[in-house]
């Protein structure tokens, strides 16, 4: 049971054995050391408080950092519950408050190809940096659309022309009614360059 009101007044070796063997945490076995240190949080939580506000405030005199003032039920309350991890209830929401808009990400990532190689000749030695960056630059388009609960996979591929053939296909564990894809392509006269973007939803 907790008193109304508590005077604590440590001893030089106990708030030096504070400093050595604690650091930000409350040793809640030992009861006059817990109190100890919950006073000292709350004073400089007020401390901190006084200083951050834009505002006079009279009538209140400073607290000194070695000073402890007596502490009541409702002060401790206080500090428990300004210390306590914010718990969030849930939402039951099972889909995203703004879907994949599909046209919009093509559009988008077919304008980022044609703006980065529609005059750029093709060199194999420079082809994978440039692929990495313009994927790095239709991914953060894409996220700055402002869809949410979704998570992205880009991938951008630059072959050359030498009269070949080839088939690209890509397979995943798919969600058909919340998952998406999109492709942009950009060709010239020396390369065909491909971009992919997958949409996967998650809660």
């Amino acid at each position: 049971m907790i008193p109304n009101k508590i005077k604590v007044f440590p001893s030089s070796d106990t708030i030096l054995k504070c400093q050595k063997t604690f650091n930000n945490q409350i040793p809640k076995h030992d009861t006059k050391l817990y109190f100890f240190f919950c006073f000292k949080k709350y004073a400089q939580i007020l401390k901190d408080r006084m200083r951050s506000s834009s505002h006079e405030v009279h009538g209140t005199e400073p607290m000194d950092n070695e000073s402890f003032a007596e502490f009541g039920k409702s002060e401790i309350f206080s500090l428990k519950t300004s210390m306590a991890k914010i718990r969030y209830a849930n939402t039951y929401k099972m889909e995203p408050y703004r879907k994949f808009q599909a046209h919009l990400v093509r559009n988008k990532a077919q304008h980022i190809l044609t703006q980065r190689l529609q005059e750029t000749k093709y060199n194999g030695t420079t082809s994978v940096v440039l692929c990495n960056s313009i994927a790095d630059e239709i991914l953060t388009a894409v996220k700055d659309m402002g869809f949410d609960r979704y998570k992205y996979v880009v991938t951008v591929l630059i072959l050359q022309k030498t009269g070949q053939a080839i088939k690209i296909s890509s397979r995943w564990v798919w969600d058909v009614a919340r998952d998406n894809w999109v492709s942009a392509k950009c060709e010239t006269e020396s390369f065909v360059s491909l971009a992919l973007i997958a949409a996967c939803y998650y809660e």
